[in-house]
């Protein structure tokens, strides 16, 4: 695989112009394509020296041999055309977004768990909205930890990018678990936090078709395109910059599938936009076979591993709705985020001029739901040409046990058998006081009982004193 330089793209959102701007520096450089990344950043095609990179001053550029700068992932491209909580509207990701003003040494997530598009645990700092509006869940991964952890507290949106910058502050200190974390960030900022009054859920949806002119209520239509390369032709994106400017469309978002969404596509604009793809040549209605690939950039056996497997799959007339599939390298576990992984082994060391065929492994996520984080192997060391049939094996599988009962993994830390839960809720406000999880606010720790709690007990958000809770009935579902 190559290393190539690498266009931060906070969030994977950016307005045409910004396109435009790094279209023409790309150009500058005898470029005519420009790739986009996994983690929704843009890669250039070519080695750029470091002399070259004042064609980019306006924008931040990794050099392909620099280590320690990431991109931030964001699910603000699913904004209003997939499903999502409803306080998380595109805007609020704006501003959210524009709290983050320097370079990260780690990956940030900030993800919606309604959405399927853009995973949610591939980050080493996950933020993921909860049903509280402007309050988040955290999940943290530290580049030495094996496992996710989950922040003992919800956090607020507009504490987000402080909490972020103090972990990074602390990492000298290698923290080794969730809990001194929590210690030192709260000893180091002051939060607005609040308590965690129920684990993170996180509903299982097929992977999305998101390609094509689709329609956004009325009278507006968002249009996502994909190049089977990954290869974008500059003079083309340029164009469209300019039919953007036209259409007065704010932001261009991309994903992390090598593909970009533009929404807000006047519904008068429609036909103008299709005759300017037509013109084009340009495909829009690839098969979902070659949509749910994850593939690493720049790859030429993956790619031609890709088209050997989807033409295998097109040939027999198999349906993928709703998975999605990876290869990837041997030893890269840490960012699956696809429902099957092929992974291509190591191979071994050979002397003299004997030479070897690659081998593969086969994984599948349990329940098919990359979000369960747990992977398991159907089978190791198998030769190219038994892929399609084990993979269309594993398809059938998902189908099989589609909507039937089995257990369900979520990321959540305590199981109930019960269908109903005990709580206690603050009457002015309605923060809830959920015994399982305490109050870290406040130094309460799990599993206290609320008639345990001491008289001088005050409600986390609005300081109602602990007389004012009531105590009611939470309908859990299993």
């Amino acid at each position: 695989m190559k290393q190539l330089n690498r266009v931060i793209v906070k969030g994977g959102v950016l307005s045409p112009g910004e396109l435009k701007y790094i279209c023409n520096s790309a150009e500058s450089l005898g470029c005519k394509t420009i790739s986009f990344g996994s983690r929704q950043d843009i890669l250039l095609p070519k080695k750029v020296q470091p002399e070259d990179l004042k064609e980019f001053d306006k924008m931040q550029v990794v050099e392909f041999d620099e280590v320690g700068v990431e991109n931030m992932v964001s699910s603000y491209v699913c904004a209003d055309i997939f499903p999502s909580t409803s306080w998380l509207t595109g805007d609020r990701y704006l501003y959210i977004l524009e709290q983050f003003k320097v370079k990260s040494t780690l990956k940030i997530n900030i993800t919606d768990p309604k959405q399927r598009l853009v995973p949610l645990f591939t980050g080493h700092i996950n933020f993921i909205a909860s049903e509280h509006e402007d309050y988040w869940y955290l999940y943290i991964r530290l580049p030495e930890w094996n496992a996710t952890k989950m922040y003992p507290a919800l956090v607020y949106s507009w504490d987000l990018f402080k909490i972020e910058t103090a972990i990074e502050n602390i990492l000298q200190e290698e923290p080794e678990n969730i809990e001194t974390i929590f210690e030192l960030v709260t000893d180091a900022v002051d939060t607005n936090n609040r308590t965690i009054d129920k684990p993170l859920e996180v509903p299982f949806y097929p992977f999305p078709y998101f390609e094509g002119m689709n329609k956004i209520g009325m009278d507006k239509y968002w249009l996502g395109l994909y190049w089977r390369n990954n290869k974008y032709d500059i003079s083309f994106l340029k164009d469209m910059c300019e039919l953007c400017f036209e259409n007065k469309i704010g932001k261009i978002s991309i994903t992390p599938w090598k593909s970009f969404i533009v929404k807000g596509i006047p519904r008068e604009s429609k036909l103008v936009w299709e005759k300017f793809l037509g013109k084009r040549g340009i495909n829009v209605r690839h098969s979902m076979l070659e949509l749910n690939w994850h593939l690493p950039v720049a790859n030429k056996d993956a790619l031609n591993l890709k088209k050997y497997l989807v033409a295998n799959f097109d040939q027999n007339d198999i349906s993928t709705y709703g998975l999605t599939f990876a290869i990837t390298d041997y030893g890269k576990t840490s960012y699956f985020f696809t429902s099957i992984v092929v992974q291509k082994n190591k191979q071994p060391e050979m002397i003299g001029n004997f030479q070897t065929r690659d081998t593969y492994n086969l994984l599948y996520a349990k329940n098919f739901d990359p979000n369960t984080r747990e992977y398991i192997t159907h089978v190791q060391d198998i030769d190219k040409v038994e892929l399609p049939g084990l993979l269309m094996e594993l398809s059938q599988l998902y189908f099989d046990d589609l909507g039937t009962d089995k257990e369900q993994t979520t990321p959540q830390i305590v199981k109930k058998e019960s269908l109903e839960e005990e709580i206690y809720q603050c009457q002015d406000c309605l923060t809830v006081y959920n015994e399982v999880y305490g109050d870290v606010t406040q130094n309460i720790p799990k599993n206290t009982a609320f008639v345990d709690l001491p008289e001088t007990y005050e409600c986390a958000l609005c300081e109602a004193p602990k007389t004012n809770f009531e105590k009611r009935i939470l309908e859990k579902k299993l």
